[in-house]
């Protein structure tokens, strides 16, 4: 077994934390209800490198760079928790309350970049945990981040939840000017009281369309992330959702449905039979019905968007809404690739 630490918190995802892979041992310990912001506990780290390789077909990047590990928005949802087992830590409470914090992330980003064997090709910030949650407020990395791609006229594909991407409006603006960046906002719900019990530390969603308005206006090509699609529960929004993105000024849009691959298919279910008892079974069959009757999907080409009749449902109304809400709309530009300055230009706030 491994340690599990049950610890009460106000505004968490995770109900629990389950077993790691890699514990040892477990016991259990209780505490009353703490403050929001109590608990979490930032771990700086010397990461070894940034900059990785996605092995995935199922995505259209070939790299990804994660300033963070852990996530404080807490979505319940998030595939990225068992990512937090290889440093030691649970998917559960642990992910959301224990954030490790790559120090070292720009200069490893400005080491590989001025790698003479670097070639360039869009970089997505970030391919696992938020980019620009909360604790990015006080850090900085990804802004930090974003400055060395402008330096190096680097392209990137930037995916958030949080407002707190509006802070960033100049060098997003400036690396759009050169056909640099695309941006999408997630918008999983339109629903407040769903909001807040499955992502209960993000941006709500008249926010989310602010944002998308925001970027829109600024230049910076920005698009809609209708995710993940959870059957039973947020299914009936995807026609909302595209049509509020594409008021606000998405050009596109894309879409995946929920998986609950390794720990998260635990943690999931004890969130849904604690907050939607009566509606629990029907959610975990539906989405059991698009991954081959399990709750954990690993195939190829399958385990995003999913598979058989409810899949191939989810995705003709996910279709209608692009013919509907985004026909006419400018497509996402293609990145500029021959804009790369090997060696870059050192930031001010590099140099000094």
């Amino acid at each position: 077994m491994g340690w599990k630490l049950v610890i009460a918190f106000m505004r968490r995802g995770a109900r629990h934390n389950p077993d790691s892979r890699f514990d040892p041992q477990s016991y259990v310990y209780e505490e009353p209800l703490v403050p929001d912001r109590a608990g979490v506990q930032v771990i700086p780290v010397q990461a070894r490198s940034l900059v990785n390789r996605i092995e995935s077909p199922d995505l259209p990047l070939v790299y990804s760079m994660n300033p963070y590990a852990g996530c404080e928005h807490g979505c319940i949802y998030c595939y990225a928790r068992n990512s937090h087992e290889y440093w030691g830590y649970s998917a559960g409470l642990d992910f959301e309350t224990r954030l490790l914090v790559k120090e070292n992330a720009p200069e490893l980003l400005r080491k590989t970049l001025s790698d003479p064997r670097w070639e360039p090709h869009p970089i997505m910030l970030a391919g696992n945990t938020d980019c620009y949650q909360p604790i990015e407020r006080e850090y900085g990395l990804t802004r930090r981040l974003l400055e060395i791609l402008r330096d190096f006229r680097h392209p990137v594909s930037v995916i958030t939840k949080n407002a707190l991407i509006l802070r960033d409006l100049d060098v997003l603006g400036e690396l759009a000017k050169h056909g640099l960046v695309h941006v999408y906002v997630t918008v999983t719900t339109l629903r407040e009281e769903v909001r807040r019990v499955l992502e209960p530390r993000t941006a709500a969603a008249p926010r989310r369309l602010e944002t998308i308005r925001r970027l829109t206006e600024a230049g910076i090509p920005t698009g809609v992330m209708v995710a993940p699609i959870i059957p039973g529960l947020t299914d009936a929004e995807i026609l909302s959702i595209m049509e509020a993105a594409a008021q606000a000024g998405a050009r596109t849009a894309a879409y995946t449905i929920v998986r609950l691959n390794g720990a998260l298919a635990e943690i999931f279910e004890v969130w849904l039979r604690e907050k939607l008892p009566d509606r629990a079974d029907r959610i975990l069959h539906l989405i059991a019905q698009c991954h081959g009757g399990t709750l954990n999907d690993s195939r190829w080409g399958q385990r995003l968007r999913g598979s058989g009749p409810l899949a191939r449902t989810i995705d003709q109304i996910f279709r209608t809404g692009l013919a509907r809400y985004f026909k006419g709309a400018p497509p996402m530009p293609p990145y500029n690739l021959s804009a790369f300055r090997r060696g870059g230009m050192p930031s001010l706030f590099e140099q000094g």
